[in-house]
């Protein structure tokens, strides 16, 4: 962790964030309130018998439409133009549809309700690429999970907030909805007046007006970056995922859980309080960093307590059905108030991370417009969930059980799928495990080291969990230069292999590996990654320091670039350490060690020499390995 870093919450009371969390607040609380109003009153009121199923199904899909038309030309727009200012046109817009909506209901117009869902969604799918591409602008990098922890979290309390009052606001008078939605629409212009200035990213960029070849050329832009688009289909999936439970919650409640609409609120209410929670407990567990071994334990826990749900979630036939009290009396609601509020939290662990990748690994310049691909693939995945559902449901007349088994089963092929196919997610989740099993870290100034350009990571040499303690701080990808022997053992090897890790042996034992090592550093270095090396070439043997060797000055020499020196302690007398015999074939002395990782200020290529850096790490370290 971190010394003296803030809570998440801190950038609540700041302008460059807190305008734009409330402004993106009130617009999703005044979507789902508007939503939800229309979805009952054409239930209920509006429509005919026999056409209820067809007019929510069609108001489903018009407000997902927008997202496949116009998507592409938002991106585009978002990249060209100033961002603050675009919100505020958005929220301008706002004002009026929901203006427009208001009379809608006064009147109880169908046709003019349906036509202003179409209009809601259009609204959203602009602000939608603004929204995440806003964030990198205003947030520092030790800020993006944050940042993200708190939209995510937000989003969902007022989807659930605008639900439950759009639901209490269909059983008054119809003007106190109507004046609700203008309301929320002008706070959240006010709010989003306060948002700072966010420079285009794109200024000479010539729009697209051709929705066809647009959508194809933005979904091209997020294929570039493999680990991007992986990260995109993720986060489709994990919307996916998410519209199933929340499509089918209510009739979930009413068929197989033989409970009232009551019930069906508080189950929506768990999973969305989940969701928040898991969000902010990512940006703790992440460590400010974007923590992307965390997508493996998200998928983990949403699969566990998928199919713990779907063969338990069921309550026996009462002869009326459960009220609220009656449902929490029942024998087995607890377990299912716990499945769903697990499954809200290891969703957030999920896709937190996935969001950060996307926003931090896309190129600036393209950032809206790869945002945009990911909200064209979330409503694809979106409108292939209700499929399923309808197919399951309808022609094959399975279960709603039934539904979330297979979906769950689902959930574990594409996890196998995706992280065969990026294992450095695989890689980061054994390093995440495995540091936090054996250790708690502290560490100071991880600012220091550089967030694009090559520079070279020097470190003292205490185990062999050194490399994977460093990895687990850093906020980029490490190239280590690792001797050839512990590179080879078992699990870790994997973890070396996936994270690019560099052999190196002396140049007696093996000329070749020897000079290969140099030739891939030297690679790594022009192309602008960050090479950690430990200049002592083996591990202490009694808890000092060692020389420092001359390789570190013929690689700058080969290759210039600024040095940070670093310090680890506190591993000293760990399993993997050497002290009271060699490490790993003793008794461990403790599992859970508290230990420091300290950076340095960086060393210019020119003033970089094997002993003035051993002093320096010297210094870092202290007295105390």
């Amino acid at each position: 962790m971190q010394k003296n870093q803030h809570a998440p919450s801190s950038l609540l009371k700041t302008r460059r964030f807190a305008p734009f969390f409330w402004t993106q607040f009130a617009g999703a609380f005044n979507d789902n309130l508007f939503k939800n109003v229309l979805m009952l009153l054409l239930a209920f009121r509006a429509a005919q018998p026999g056409q209820t199923d067809i007019l929510m199904n069609l108001a489903a899909g018009l407000f997902i439409l927008p997202f496949f038309l116009f998507s592409s030309l938002a991106g585009q727009i978002a990249d060209k133009y100033e961002k603050g200012r675009l919100i505020r046109m958005v929220k301008i817009a706002e004002i009026g549809i929901m203006g427009a909506g208001a009379a809608a209901l006064m009147m109880g117009s169908t046709a003019s309700l349906l036509a202003l869902l179409f209009l809601m969604g259009t609204q959203s799918a602009f602000f939608g690429p603004v929204k995440y591409s806003i964030m990198p602008q205003h947030l520092e990098d030790s800020e993006i999970i944050g940042g993200n922890a708190l939209v995510e979290m937000g989003t969902f309390v007022a989807i659930l907030a605008g639900t439950i009052v759009g639901g209490i606001l269909t059983q008054v008078p119809t003007i106190f909805p109507a004046m609700a939605v203008i309301a929320t629409a002008i706070a959240g212009w006010l709010v989003s007046r306060k948002i700072p200035e966010a420079p285009a990213a794109s200024p000479h960029l010539v729009i697209n007006w051709n929705i066809l070849s647009q959508t194809a050329r933005t979904l091209s832009y997020a294929k570039k970056e493999k680990t991007v688009f992986l990260s995109i289909l993720g986060i489709s999936w994990f919307w996916f995922l998410g519209a199933c439970y929340v499509t089918q919650i209510p009739a979930w409640t009413k068929s197989v859980l033989h409970s009232t609409e009551g019930v069906a609120t508080l189950l929506l209410a768990m999973f969305s309080i989940g969701i928040g929670a898991g969000s902010m407990l990512c940006e703790y567990l992440s460590g400010k960093k974007v923590e992307y071994g965390l997508v493996p334990i998200g998928s983990l826990g949403l699969s566990l307590f998928g199919i713990h749900l779907a063969l338990n979630g069921a309550l026996a036939a009462p002869e009326v059905p459960h009220s609220l009290f009656g449902f929490l009396a029942a024998k087995g609601s607890v377990p299912i108030l716990i499945d769903l509020v697990l499954i809200g939290i290891f969703g957030g662990l999920y896709i937190v991370p996935l969001f950060a990748i996307v926003q931090t690994r896309s190129e600036e310049s393209h950032r809206s417009r790869i945002i945009a691909a990911n909200n064209i693939l979330n409503a694809l995945f979106m409108v292939g969930a209700a499929i399923l559902g309808a197919v399951f449901l309808g022609p094959l007349g399975l279960s709603i059980p039934a539904l979330f088994l297979t979906i769950t089963l689902m959930n574990i092929a594409v996890a196998v799928y995706i992280y065969t196919l990026v294992p450095e997610f695989t890689m980061r989740c054994l390093v995440w495990v495995i540091t936090h099993l054996f250790y708690r870290i502290n560490h100071e100034n991880l600012d220091k080291i550089p967030t694009e350009g090559p520079a070279v990571i020097v470190c003292n040499h205490v185990s062999y969990m050194d490399a994977l303690i460093i990895g687990s701080c850093c906020r980029r990808p490490v190239r280590f230069v690792m001797d050839k022997g512990i590179f080879g053992i078992p699990v870790l090897n994997f973890i070396f292999r996936t994270g690019k890790t560099i052999p190196i042996t002396s140049r007696r034992k093996d000329p070749e590996t020897y000079t290969n090592a140099f030739d891939r550093i030297a690679e790594e270095l022009e192309n602008g990654e960050i090479v950690c090396i430990f200049p002592e070439g083996k591990l202490t043997r009694d808890g000092d320091i060692d020389i420092f060797k001359s390789g570190i000055e013929k690689i700058i020499e080969r290759t210039p670039a600024p040095v940070i020196p670093t310090a680890l302690k506190g591993l000293w007398g760990s399993f993997f350490s050497h002290k009271d015999g060699s490490a790993l074939a003793k008794r461990p002395r403790r599992l859970y060690s508290k230990i420091h990782f300290t950076v340095g200020d960086a060393v210019a290529p020119e003033h970089a020499t094997a002993d003035g850096l051993h002093s320096l790490v010297l210094a870092l370290r202290g007295d105390h390995a």
